[in-house]
């Protein structure tokens, strides 16, 4: 079969479509946008009919990956692990449904927080909702783990959640591809109460869940992916989690590792596995990327048991992303050499791209907020978050999806005035609907900026939602009409600008201003239409 050079995240796609997919949905995040934009640009998948149109956020994309699922037919959801938040209420309760095709939960979590609010590790989730986890080691594991995720999810009628870190999504390696196979047909459940979550039902159905669990740790235990390699060196042994273990194998090259080693790939945790570790080796060192999630397992509430190493001790840094250097430093190995970084690779900071019509934005509003002074200007999860740098300094939160809105309108109760709420347009279309609801039913003195630029600018300029239904959908929300104001950000505006936004400031109840520009980026794609 052929070989391919992908992305981790590609890696997961292309396997996704090998082994049957017939439809994704997802929401782009960084760094999990690549699995389902390897699917929505393959030929085959277009050829195919596999469905792959985003959704408008990751709650929605889990329920209609969950219909598709019902039908019978395999399917897979995307997000970044932040985006699990949002999916929580379909996610867990999925776990209890079960499924009847195939449904995968492609979650890439982002340690270190490179382009992300916090470091959340989705194997929590995986555990609280009793729904297996599988962690790839590499990008070939990436591509073969789907198909067993696929086959693990039917026969026993669960979810499974595919874990991805930064640095496997955005990494390359060769895969060898596999026969592909081919996608179910429909095939409604043989229970027909096994979706509905009534209270009778469900008990039945979280009874099954519990007893299903030893079920999946025995999967565990036999699973391919969970490997024991013994050492001769017993005064230590490593549990290598997901990439982990490709790091360890990385410090050790030229030679085998001289201590055992136990790779963990799949989860629940492989009980037998774990404690012929613990009645062989002396000290544990545990190597995981993201949270010490089974350093904490192990460790127990007492933490006074078993002598283990990790991130808890500091043997490994409590925060941020793992990488070989800090491993061969717990490892008491010789540091590698480095090199001084070049100046044209060095970090440099975000800033707003040069011709971004969100700058003549924040400049119209902080001149129409002078007279205010600063603290009164919420914002939300995107480009305009970089508002907050110089030289605008214009907003003053930024906490996840929608929370602009619904802080803006808390602020406002609490007698702020005025009390702004910055959000993009398709941020609006996610999670900002219903907190603006909240501001008409509540007859809020709030303006809310929809920064419409026609695109999900951040994650790679994906389809946004709300495109050309945005006053509609305000209309529809209860805004008055007349205090629905569409602006053009440009400098020869300003004055106009400013002027509208004041008047917005002084009218007591919900406005609305939607500054209009496309996205520099996507101008000469419009233009060619």
């Amino acid at each position: 079969m052929d070989k391919l050079l992908l992305l981790g995240d590609e890696a997961l796609a292309q396997g996704a479509l090998d082994a049957g997919l017939s439809g994704a949905y997802g929401y782009p995040g960084t760094p999990s946008t690549e699995i389902f934009e390897y699917v929505q640009h393959n030929k085959e998948a277009a050829q195919r009919g596999v469905h792959r149109t985003w959704s408008a956020n990751e709650k929605t994309a889990m329920e209609e990956a969950l219909g598709m699922s019902y039908t019978g037919k395999r399917a897979i959801v995307t997000m970044k692990h932040v985006g699990l938040n949002v999916a929580a209420d379909p996610f867990v309760n999925s776990g209890i449904t079960g499924t009847n095709g195939g449904l995968i939960v492609a979650v890439a979590d982002d340690p270190s927080m490179h382009s992300s609010q916090n470091e959340q590790d989705s194997r929590h989730y995986g555990r609280f909702a009793l729904i297996p986890v599988f962690e790839p080691s590499n990008q070939q594991e990436a591509y073969d783990m789907t198909f067993d995720a696929f086959e693990l999810s039917e026969h026993l009628k669960t979810p499974v959640i595919m874990r991805l870190v930064t640095r496997l999504s955005h990494s390359r390696a060769g895969i060898h591809r596999t026969k592909r196979v081919n996608e179910n047909k429909i095939k409604l459940p043989e229970n027909p109460n096994q979706f509905v979550l009534l209270p009778a039902f469900a008990r039945q159905n979280y009874k099954k869940l519990v007893e299903k669990n030893k079920l999946l740790e025995e999967e565990s235990e036999n699973s391919k992916y969970n490997v024991y390699h013994d050492g001769k060196d017993k005064s230590l042994g490593i549990i290598a989690c997901g990439l982990g273990y490709n790091y360890v194998k990385e410090n050790h090259v030229e030679a085998e590792c001289e201590f055992p080693i136990l790779k963990i790939c799949q989860y629940p945790l492989p009980r037998k596995l774990i404690v012929k570790m613990v009645e062989e080796c002396d000290e544990i060192l545990i190597v995981e990327d993201g949270m010490p999630v089974v350093e904490e397992w192990l460790r127990g509430y007492l933490d006074n048991s078993l002598n283990i190493k990790g991130r808890m001790d500091g043997t490994l840094p409590r925060v941020g992303e793992l990488d070989p250097a800090k491993l061969r430093t717990a490892l008491k190995l010789t540091p590698h050499p480095t090199k001084e970084i070049p100046e044209v690779v060095k970090g440099r900071p975000p800033e707003l791209c040069k011709g971004c019509p969100h700058r003549d934005t924040y400049l119209a509003l902080n001149e129409a907020m002078k007279e205010y002074g600063p603290g009164h200007v919420f914002a939300d999860i995107g480009c305009y978050t970089l508002g907050f740098l110089s030289p605008f300094n214009a907003i003053n939160s930024c906490v996840d999806m929608g929370a602009s809105i619904s802080m803006a309108v808390g602020a406002a109760d609490a007698g702020l005035f005025p009390s702004i709420a910055v959000i993009g347009d398709s941020t609006f279309g996610h999670s900002g609907m219903t907190p603006l609801l909240d501001a008409v039913n509540s007859k809020a003195n709030v303006v809310v900026f929809i920064l419409d630029n026609s695109i999900v600018a951040m994650t790679g300029m994906q389809a946004s939602a709300v495109t050309g239904k945005i006053e509609d959908i305000c209309l529809g929300l209860g805004v008055e009409k007349e205090h629905i104001r569409v602006i053009n950000p440009l400098k020869n505006h300003h004055d106009e600008n400013v002027a509208i936004i004041k008047e917005e400031i002084d009218y007591n109840g919900v406005s609305v201003v939607i500054p209009r520009r496309p996205c520099i980026h996507i101008v000469k794609k419009i233009r060619k239409k």
